[in-house]
């Protein structure tokens, strides 16, 4: 499959989403700098390393250009959402742990990431490499790239 585009000013609203991860106890927030080493190694541990190193890229960009879903009652991490982490203008990579999963906390995570796009000044994202394409078409619209596989991941070092 190749790449997704989506039109940043034509998303869902924001707030609804944000309200309804609320309401399962998960706060959605844009990390600060203290808290990258817990991030990156919370990616780590749940999605491996490419996904952490392009979560670790999120932090040097300004803003910071990810986004983090918490638990309130105990303050862990349980998903992630991230843009311009692999080159300017892509989302992702996003996840959410296994046993979070189908309480709106992904939509939310998605939606905060689009919306701080065009609020930076895209028109546009990329989804890159995308896995649930429906999700994505049925969520924010977005449509395929004709051609784009596999895209800026060829040629990719996969290990060591």
């Amino acid at each position: 499959m190749g790449d997704m585009l989506v039109k940043l000013y034509e998303l869902p609203e924001l707030n609804s989403a944000l309200e309804e991860a609320r309401k399962n106890g998960i706060i959605i927030k844009r990390p600060i700098g203290p808290e990258k080493y817990f991030v990156v190694e919370w990616v780590r541990s749940k999605f491996g390393n490419h996904w952490a190193s392009e979560t670790d890229m999120t932090f040097s960009n300004k803003p910071i250009s990810s986004f983090i879903a918490i638990d309130e009652k105990t303050n862990k991490i349980v998903g992630f959402a991230c843009y311009d982490a692999t080159v300017r203008g892509f989302f992702g990579p996003t996840g959410v742990d296994e046993e979070y999963r189908g309480k709106g906390i992904g939509k939310a995570l998605l939606l905060a990431c689009l919306h701080d796009m065009f609020n930076v000044g895209y028109a546009y994202a990329i989804i890159g490499d995308p896995g649930p394409i429906e999700y994505y078409r049925k969520t924010v619209n977005a449509i395929e790239i004709e051609g784009s596989y596999p895209g800026i991941y060829r040629n990719m070092i996969r290990e060591i």
